[in-house]
């Protein structure tokens, strides 16, 4: 098995740097992608300045979906793994790869927080620089999958979902799911993993695929996030499971059950002093806007895309995400 790993990054390069270091240890034979969004940081410069990248990928976007694509795009291995640039592999990472895509389409493994160290990288707007899906609970894709998978069963098909940042795939695998959606700006990896319950491929969990991940530091009274931030959420999960199942009345009590938790949370928040009842209001707008569009948005989506794949913004429907291209490969030719 020939393994291409894509690392997606933004504004993160000591993080980057300690990843690509995990990567060069512990899976040294494996083709390694970086796909950098518009870093302001260095990192295409201590990239280049590595031996041990492949190919780094320059994109104008700085959303995690096209970054993957980006990367998957030009992966050269029968298999391709994703790596987020905060996180770092152990020993017997890539054995793990190997055995759990002998037997599954794709495979997942525990992703364990740490403490920030000093120094951690902040975004030019201030805040903890984040290129991934760090805050997708179905709600979210957790970061914490230290305690073992999670599954659940929609409408009668059993998901298994898989950390974006720890998973690796067979080619057709990502082939047939034509990567992606690239839509959504948070999100992606839970889509993906209806998407592959959709077409009855196995997602294999294995304790020994493991990686640690640093945590960025909260810049905000309410963990960091932004009223847009809560909009987005919203907006990500009305469409991935309107997109996947339809309107079901069951997912409309779905979706309103995770909005009143949060709701109740936020208020709690303005009751203790940590945030304010403007910020409370503006954030329930937000999410309102987003469970509208995000809503119309995936119903049109799905009428654009009957496939099993459900990816009207996959992979395979544009050709101009790079911005530059630095291949190594051709060098070596």
């Amino acid at each position: 098995m020939e393994l291409s790993v894509v690392v997606p990054t933004l504004n993160g390069r000591d993080r980057l740097a300690a990843c690509l270091d995990a990567l060069a240890a512990h899976a040294p034979e494996a083709e390694v992608v970086v796909a950098n969004g518009p870093s302001a940081d260095g990192t295409t410069g201590m990239v280049r300045d590595r031996d041990d990248v492949d190919v780094l990928v320059e994109i104008s976007d700085r959303t995690v979906n096209v970054a993957r694509n980006a990367g998957i795009e030009v992966a050269t291995g029968d298999a391709v793994a994703l790596v987020d640039y905060d996180n770092r592999i152990g020993e017997g990472w890539l054995d793990a790869v190997r055995a759990g895509l002998a037997d599954a389409d794709a495979v997942t493994g525990p992703v364990t927080p740490i403490e920030p160290s000093r120094g951690t990288e902040a975004a030019p707007d201030g805040s903890a620089a984040v290129n991934s899906d760090a805050d997708e609970s179905d709600d979210a894709d957790a970061d914490d999958t230290s305690a073992g998978p999670e599954r659940r069963t929609i409408r009668g098909r059993d998901v298994t979902y898989f950390a974006g940042g720890n998973v690796a795939f067979r080619r057709e695998t990502l082939r047939d799911l034509d990567g992606f959606d690239e839509y959504l700006r948070t999100g992606g990896a839970r889509d993906a993993a209806h998407r592959l319950a959709r077409m009855d491929r196995e997602v294999a969990w294995r304790d020994d695929l493991a990686v640690t991940k640093e945590l960025p530091s909260p810049t905000a009274a309410d963990g960091g996030r932004s009223a847009r931030e809560w909009g987005w959420k919203y907006r990500a999960l009305a469409y991935r499971l309107l997109k996947n199942y339809g309107v079901r009345p069951e997912l409309v009590a779905r979706i309103g059950s995770h909005a009143a938790t949060d709701a109740v949370g936020a208020a709690a928040d303005v009751v203790r002093g940590e945030s304010t009842p403007s910020r409370w209001a503006a954030t329930g707008r937000d999410v309102l806007v987003g469970l509208a569009g995000g809503g119309s948005d995936g119903l049109v989506a799905r009428g654009r895309d009957r496939s099993p794949a459900r990816n009207p913004n996959g992979l395979s429907e544009r050709a101009d995400r790079a911005v530059a291209k630095y291949d190594r490969r051709e060098r070596e030719e």
